[in-house]
């Protein structure tokens, strides 16, 4: 049972071009049928197409809503204003959300969704980090969530999937690391005893930096997490044996010379 995360990058190549292949990074994502795919920065407009790209059920979490200035926009505008240069533009107008891609055969229970940077959670850990009303009101700025699903399988085995995006301010990697610690507490306080819990996506936070997946880490021996990847993205599961992360290569994710999302897939299997 392969579980996998990617941030799309909104579809966009490294080098950029003026064109997107969002619909290409998804199919790939799910060509040799993983049973769980947590995907980040995925524009507005793509969240309703993700079903029929891949095959699978799909829980969505709408993170930043398409907007021109402060006016909010339909979907459908946002996408048409990104077209003519998806590399430069991205998402300026577009939007943005992340989704658990589900295995057909698998029945959800439960959906459930979090704010991580509310206004009361930015000033009260703000003070905590010794951050000013500046830096607080910049944490808040762009909405970050962490989403759950509540699944079994058809061998009666239960799952909690989370997946999040946390803050990018690399300059002070305690936000992400705050974001992190409050949706593992989201995830951890509705988990069952005889539950595989899976908490994944881009962490923007690295192992050696993040002081919530070192005590993730070291927790008993019953509720012990699995490694975590090599860079931000991690896939870490509780409740169950896997194997070692795999971060794919570069030629896995390539496509006419250029490599797809800024972000290479990371994979944990569940034995």
């Amino acid at each position: 049972m392969v579980v996998r995360t990617w941030n799309l990058y909104h579809g966009n190549t490294i080098p950029r071009s003026r064109r997107a292949h969002l619909r290409a990074m998804v199919e790939l994502a799910v060509a040799d049928r993983p049973s769980f795919v947590c995907l980040q920065e995925i524009p507005a407009w793509a969240l309703g197409e993700l079903a029929a790209w891949s095959g699978m059920k799909v829980a969505t979490a709408r993170a930043k809503p398409p907007t021109l200035g402060p006016f909010p926009i339909p979907a459908a505008l946002g996408r048409a204003l990104t077209a003519p240069n998806h590399g430069a533009i991205r998402s300026a107008f577009a939007g943005q959300g992340n989704a658990i891609l589900i295995r057909p055969d698998a029945i959800v229970h439960e959906e459930k969704r979090i704010t991580l940077n509310t206004n009361p959670f930015c000033e009260e850990e703000g003070a905590k980090l010794g951050l000013d009303a500046r830096r607080m009101r910049w944490w808040e700025r762009e909405r970050r969530v962490c989403h759950l699903v509540r699944v079994e399988l058809p061998d009666k085995r239960r799952l909690l999937v989370a997946n999040l995006h946390a803050t990018s301010y690399p300059p002070d990697v305690r936000l992400a690391d705050a974001e992190l610690r409050r949706a593992a507490r989201f995830v951890e306080r509705p988990a069952e005893l005889d539950e595989i819990v899976i908490l994944a996506g881009d962490f923007n936070i690295t192992r050696a930096q993040s002081k919530t997946i070192a005590d993730l880490l070291a927790a008993p021996p019953e509720s012990r997490w699995s490694d975590a990847g090599p860079q931000i993205d991690h896939v870490l599961v509780r409740g169950a044996t896997t194997s070692a992360v795999r971060v794919w290569p570069e030629e896995e994710r390539r496509l006419d010379g250029r490599l797809l999302s800024d972000h290479a897939p990371v994979d944990v299997e569940i034995l």
